[in-house]
């Protein structure tokens, strides 16, 4: 089988985009748009999810950080700028960890440092036990209606309900058992890279304390609040979204930085 489907566009710095659960490559369509003039733009779908829905489905966060690698690999892509969003945040922390000399800066969008997440709208465990009861495409229309302050009336809660169908439940199960199993906090004090923290401010899935233990245990890290967005503030806010990326990625390398690479 070949190797995971992605969208592509542009030329430039490689910028590679992760999505999280039950999400999808598609969900990045205004990224690839927006960053494209000045960023080579790349955004896997993780295997069992999107359209890589027929790949077998990773257990374990850090299998799915070594499918994003295999596709890189593929591409012949040496270094690359990582954003990563819910369970993808989680994945490009593995990454970094994996290969810290291959990301030239982070940006950690909407997630935490702890799979098994403190204070989430419901317990993982639930969610489990209404994915097995209720069905993929139910669930991401109940668990995706928490992703936006207007539930599923808001703008983009139809692409991501569509997105999100699209995974089989063995891999909607599987990753919910690979975010419960992971912890990532040992590890952040390693990821030297220039991190940008981005979180909405009525995120029901990570909450404050998540943030925090990034931002202040990261030892380059800017963080940034998006107001009056929750989980999905790049579809509910993208001009902001796409503002405070750009400020990021136009920051010089700190010397430090610049001679680590």
């Amino acid at each position: 089988m070949d190797g995971l489907p992605y969208l592509r566009a542009g030329s430039g710095p490689s910028f590679v985009l992760v999505h999280g659960y039950l999400g999808g490559a598609e969900q990045w369509r205004h990224e690839l748009d927006h960053f494209s003039n000045r960023y080579d733009v790349i955004a896997p779908n993780l295997p069992g999810f999107g359209a890589a829905a027929d790949r077998p489905a990773c257990d374990t966060i850090a299998g799915m950080a070594e499918a994003v690698f295999g596709l890189l690999d593929e591409l012949a892509v040496g270094d690359f700028i990582l954003l990563g969003h819910s369970m993808g945040g989680m994945v490009v922390q593995e990454m970094a960890r994996m290969r810290p000399q291959s990301v030239l800066r982070l940006i950690l969008y909407g997630t935490g440092p702890l799979g098994l997440m403190p204070d989430r709208f419901e317990p993982i465990a639930t969610s489990r036990e209404r994915l097995l009861t209720d069905g993929v495409e139910a669930t991401i229309g109940r668990i995706g209606a928490t992703w936006f302050k207007r539930g599923a009336e808001a703008r983009g809660y139809r692409l991501i309900t569509q997105i999100g169908a699209c995974a089989r439940r063995p891999a909607a199960e599987a990753g919910l058992g690979a975010m419960a199993a992971w912890d990532g906090r040992s590890a952040l004090t390693s990821l030297t890279m220039p991190t940008l923290v981005v979180w909405g401010d009525a995120d029901r899935s990570y909450r404050w304390p998540q943030v925090e233990t990034l931002w202040t245990n990261l030892p380059d890290v800017r963080l940034s609040v998006i107001p009056g967005a929750s989980h999905a503030a790049h579809l509910e806010k993208p001009a902001l979204f796409h503002s405070l990326i750009e400020d990021f990625l136009s920051e010089p390398a700190t010397a430090e930085n610049a001679e680590d690479r």
